[in-house]
């Protein structure tokens, strides 16, 4: 088998497994608990909540558990409206987002909140300048991934905090989710970023537990009330077993990662030059996005006729976005860049992790000549 959908959610490494359920059989308890029992559970989560905050360079008292990426934007977002709806209710973002960034601003949108959606040029890329002349006295959010999950585009966040640091009310969210491993993120009080959101799936964690990075000072409404957990501001029993090994994979992604990086950026490298030989190809990834996301369309063929005719081959892509697929609806930030509808219905995603080799990359171009030379066929 060779899985080329790590965008979609990676396979949790052999020792961060052991860790997951080392911990849920010895250490199943209640955090919040008086008891012993509940000491050593609270001790195991404040271990990891350090170890992930030393591991991004930010204090403990930053970092926040959360179920994922989508609750982390969730709370990103709406906690900031519900926090600063008196100082003003305007919104920005771009057209790009992921679904859980666009769905929560549709939602402020219904409840008397306006937001301005920027769009992105022909690489996927929102403009630095666009943005700044979208900021409004009222403007209380600015909300901007770190990298596109459908196209790999990196967005100039460095450039947008420098804007950013002439405003300093303004809250600035980043979607991270796609970043770990794969790009520099600076947080912590030499950055403008004020919230990041990570989901531990997309980097060898395992599903159902993520975090959110709330630089100190800045505050967010809670989205969930309850027991007062992660002090005060996201209640629910914390899954103790999930969260020590995230921090576990964190660490593990995080090791050797320039090389790891190499490793990816030379593989997708690869893949676009052999498959820039086939005149049908078209791509929607640039050389200088993201080095694990290469996405692409075969000119006449379906993304799910392309995803299921490797699948017999036991190799698994995707269409664009994992979260959007199964509603067979075309990529939204192809559509973003003006891509047509019926080149993008055409697009497909190739998204590497550190496990994958060359190895698997030459399969995939073998296997996907013979798939060329069959669809020709049918066409012709």
């Amino acid at each position: 088998m060779i899985y080329f959908d790590n965008s979609a959610t990676t396979q949790m490494t052999e020792g961060v497994l052991e860790t997951f359920l080392k911990v849920s059989q010895s250490i199943n308890w209640n955090p919040s608990s008086l008891h012993s029992l509940g000491d050593q559970a609270a001790g195991l989560l404040q271990q990891s909540r350090q170890q992930i905050a030393s591991l991004l360079s930010v204090s403990s008292q930053e970092i926040f558990f959360t179920s994922g990426g989508t609750e982390g934007d969730n709370w990103a977002i709406k906690g900031t409206a519900i926090e600063k709806s008196f100082y003003g209710k305007h919104l920005i973002t771009t057209t790009i987002e992921h679904p859980a960034v666009k769905e929560s601003m549709h939602q402020l949108e219904q409840l008397g909140f306006e937001v301005t959606y920027l769009p992105v040029d022909k690489k996927g890329i929102v403009s630095v300048e666009a943005l700044k002349k979208a900021i409004r006295p009222d403007t209380i959010m600015v909300s901007v991934m770190a990298i596109n999950n459908e196209i790999g585009s990196i967005q100039p966040l460095t450039e947008i905090g420098e804007i950013l640091k002439e405003h300093p009310s303004i809250h600035f969210h980043v979607d991270a989710v796609q970043a770990i491993g794969k790009m520099p993120l600076l947080l912590g009080e030499n950055s403008r970023i004020d919230i990041a959101t990570f989901s531990g799936h997309k980097f060898h964690g395992p599903k159902g537990v993520g975090f959110v990075y709330l630089k100190k000072g800045r505050k967010l409404a809670p989205l969930l009330n309850g027991g007062g957990q992660e002090a005060g501001l996201r209640s629910g029993t914390e899954n103790v077993a999930g969260i020590a090994a995230m921090g576990k994979a964190l660490r593990l992604v995080l090791s050797d990662m320039a090389e790891k990086q190499r490793t990816q950026r030379k593989i997708k490298d690869y893949l676009t030059e052999e498959l820039q030989k086939y005149p049908k190809v078209v791509f929607f990834s640039n050389k200088e996005g993201a080095p694990h996301i290469l996405c692409y369309a075969l000119k006449g063929i379906r993304g799910e006729v392309m995803v299921h005719a490797f699948e017999k081959q036991e190799i698994y892509i995707s269409t664009t976005s994992a979260c959007s697929s199964r509603n067979k609806t075309s990529s939204s930030t192809l559509g973003a860049m003006n891509v047509p509808e019926s080149l993008a219905t055409s697009a497909v995603r190739v998204s590497l992790s550190d496990t994958n080799t060359m190895d698997e990359a030459k399969q995939f171009i073998k296997e996907f000549d013979v798939l060329y030379d069959q669809f020709q066929a049918i066409n012709a």
